[in-house]
């Protein structure tokens, strides 16, 4: 049952980098052949699916068409522009400001909040929009481990570690894996400036773009700040986020009900939600649930203690870059959630502190799925983001920037949590 699993796993990915169009419909029929086959139960199906980030997806896409429509995004383009002496430096600004933003914010909601200005800005440029919303896009999955809230993986591995949010800044004495996250993020601002080297045409701003309702930017705000306080109270709802964000969407369209009566701004509003890319994650979870059903996870995990041996330093580097492989085809919630209780048990075998191994899980599975298009939820957004505007992304789009921004940010990363944690 494994070896049926992993090739079914590997075809269907296969499939979804060939067929970049019909990923949603190939991965749907991948998850009823797991359930065909047995391999995934009937009555595992909804535990599977994480319903909690479906809901805050559909919730912050509403929400973010009326912010679209209110004209702000074009404003603060037009501000961005008139801070920034050329197109180059716009990619830099816009890709530090989403990292900065997902620190503290689950990464597709960053996405999905920061990739209309973006456009706005590519529009006004005359230039495509591909290659800055993917910079944005993996500029938010790099600063998902920075801290405690920034993202699903870092709050498991606080509540396992019983680690707080101070803590992932400076522990015992020593700076934690935020700065091996932003020494990482500084490392990739040359990539960006190489990537966008032959970008140097100046910008230039006329008149700010007038604003016509400032009260979707303050359900945005509303929505940052709740997922941001929601993360600091104990034993909230599983869903506590799709909930939030879900909610705030709800307000926004009674308010537009109310306000543009007759002008379509709600139907509108609904039928932006893409059902496509909801419908595509959905059944990915399925998909690698199916994988844990089978044991293919748990093998894996296995795989890495038999070839780690009893060298910490062949082990931590197996563990890093073994994430970013794994995490770049599978879901890296799951993984991490497998993976933290095998890094304790080999940090007691080897009488050694688990932290360097938990600091290097949760910076390999973290920046692993910025290596293909559909490794992280935030690419899967980004790229519909981008379908949906009338660009098509190549894979080889993807991984041009994918591929040495994770290359990069892994190794900085990756030699900063050695150098500080391996003697603890």
């Amino acid at each position: 049952m494994k070896t049926i699993a992993l090739v079914l796993f590997i075809i269907t990915y296969v499939l979804m980098i060939v067929l970049s169009d019909k990923r949603p419909y190939v991965a749907l029929v991948s998850a009823v052949l797991y359930v065909a086959l047995g391999i995934m139960p009937v009555s595992r199906i909804a535990s599977a699916i994480d319903w909690n980030v479906l809901m805050m997806l559909a919730g912050t896409m509403g929400t973010v068409f009326l912010f679209i429509e209110s004209k702000m995004p074009n404003r603060l383009a037009d501000l961005m522009l008139k801070k920034t002496p050329n197109v180059m430096w716009v990619a830099v600004a816009m890709s530090l400001f989403a990292g900065i933003v997902s620190a503290f914010v689950d990464n597709v909601a960053t996405v999905l909040m920061i990739a209309p200005v973006g456009l706005a800005i590519c529009k006004k440029l005359n230039m495509s929009p591909v290659a800055m919303l993917i910079c944005i896009s993996v500029s938010s999955n790099l600063q998902g481990a920075a801290t405690l809230v920034g993202d699903t993986t870092s709050i498991m591995l606080g509540g396992y570690a019983d680690m707080n949010f101070l803590e992932f800044l400076w522990m015992k004495g020593r700076p934690g894996i935020f700065w091996a996250v932003e020494l990482g993020a500084a490392c990739t601002i040359p990539v960006i400036m190489f990537l966008f080297r032959k970008n140097r045409q100046p910008v230039e701003v006329r008149e700010l773009t007038p604003v016509e309702d400032y009260f979707p930017s303050y359900l945005l705000i509303a929505t940052v700040a709740l997922l941001i306080v929601a993360s600091f109270i104990p034993n909230t709802p599983a869903m506590i986020n799709g909930i939030i964000c879900m909610s705030i969407f709800v307000i926004g369209l009674l308010r537009a009900a109310v306000k543009y009566r007759g002008q379509g701004l709600v139907k509108a509003a609904l039928k932006e939600v893409d059902y496509k890319t909801l419908l595509l994650l959905g059944s990915l979870f399925v998909v690698i649930a199916s994988l844990g059903e089978a044991g293919v996870i748990d093998q894996i995990a296995q795989l890495f203690v038999k070839l780690g041996g009893d060298n910490l330093f062949v082990m931590y580097s197996l563990i890093v870059w073994g994430s970013v492989l794994m995490s770049a085809f599978i879901d890296n919630i799951p993984y991490v959630a497998t993976m933290l209780p095998v890094v304790t048990g080999i940090a007691a075998m080897m009488g050694c502190s688990p932290y360097v191994l938990y600091f290097g899980l949760l910076t390999g599975s973290t920046l692993g799925g910025n290596l293909t298009p559909i490794g992280a939820s935030a690419n899967i957004a980004t790229i519909a983001i981008l379908q949906k505007e009338g660009n098509r992304v190549k894979t080889s789009d993807f991984l041009k920037i994918g591929v040495p921004f994770t290359l990069t940010a892994v190794t900085v990363g990756y030699l900063f949590i050695w150098f500080v944690w391996a003697g603890v």
